[in-house]
């Protein structure tokens, strides 16, 4: 795996065009799983870990690497499966997630594919650990899981959920009932969150799964008649989706003059690659790196309130 990330900072190139690079990797089973090469920071052999008391299961210890200390979890425990052994000839993938570093224990790391997002598709009912998965695709005719790793770190490492007193007031949720923001992630933890940190200011909410999904339902909206301006004061969408990016989507709706003054807010765990210059190019308005729900709330009220001066 020397140097495999070697070239992680030329694949922004990538953004707009809804393609991905998956770094491939196992667990203790044949299965093949795949975790979105943005997200990684580095791969290493399994360091030396040390025993955390208290602490989830999952975790199977901490790592001091480069002058930190690194959380590492066992993803077949996280998954619902059994914990990896012989740690000492496994690999650890460093990544940033919802500006978190941690270490996530694997059996053994594949190689990186490139991808298009519209050949990522949502996870079908009945798979036994479908609730640890956000996307399935298909690699040399083998099936790769995508791991919901949102889902995995809400389990594991809680962040707060409620907006921190002080920030709305009744003014604010006066104004905030008049206006419907529509959220846009693949994940059903972040769909979540986002729904209810909305709701807690007082807007209404439209919660979709995919950018295909919500280009398609706000085309369809004006091809209605409806101005989509109107129906919704902002759209927050992922980044990370399948069958289109949250990129794709923020460019699909610039490029449509029915559709092109809507706001669009890019809310992600993709918080250690991510610059202004992605977002300069797809045309977003704003970025904000999950999960915070004081920012993301203070966002939301600012935008709102600019657009009912």
């Amino acid at each position: 795996m020397a140097g495999v990330l070697d070239t992680v900072n030329q694949r922004t190139q990538l953004v707009g065009e809804n393609r991905l690079e998956l770094l491939l990797f196992r667990l203790n089973g044949k299965q093949i799983y795949g975790i979105n090469v943005f997200k990684v920071k580095e791969v290493l052999q399994c360091p030396k870990l040390t025993t955390m008391p208290h602490s989830s299961p999952v975790v199977r210890g901490v790592a001091h690497i480069r002058g930190g200390t690194i959380p590492i979890l066992d993803l077949g425990l996280a998954t619902g499966a059994s914990p990896i052994e012989n740690i000492a000839q496994c690999f650890v993938i460093i990544t940033e997630y919802n500006r978190r570093i941690q270490g996530f224990l694997v059996r053994g790391v594949e190689r990186i594919v490139n991808m298009n997002w519209s050949d990522i598709q949502p996870p079908p009912k009945g798979l036994s650990n479908d609730n640890y998965l956000t996307a399935v695709c298909q690699v040399d005719k083998e099936m790769v899981e995508i791991i919901d790793v949102e889902q995995i770190l809400s389990e594991v490492a809680p962040t707060r959920q409620d907006i921190s007193a002080g920030i709305v007031d009744n003014s604010v949720t006066e104004n905030a009932q008049k206006h419907h923001i529509l959220i846009v992630d693949d994940s059903s933890v972040a769909r979540k969150q986002i729904k209810r940190c909305m709701e807690q200011v007082g807007f209404a909410t439209t919660v979709l799964c995919d950018g295909r999904e919500a280009l398609d339902y706000l085309q369809t909206l004006v091809a209605d008649g409806k101005d989509v301006t109107k129906e919704f004061s902002m759209v927050i969408s992922d980044i990370e989706m399948p069958v289109m990016d949250g990129y794709t989507l923020t460019t699909a709706i610039r490029n449509d003059s029915r559709l092109q003054d809507l706001f669009i807010l890019l809310h992600t765990s993709l918080s250690g690659v991510f610059n202004e210059a992605m977002v300069k190019k797809v045309g977003a308005d704003g970025f904000l790196a999950k999960f915070q729900p004081d920012e993301l709330a203070r966002l939301a009220i600012e935008t709102v309130q600019v657009q009912s001066e």
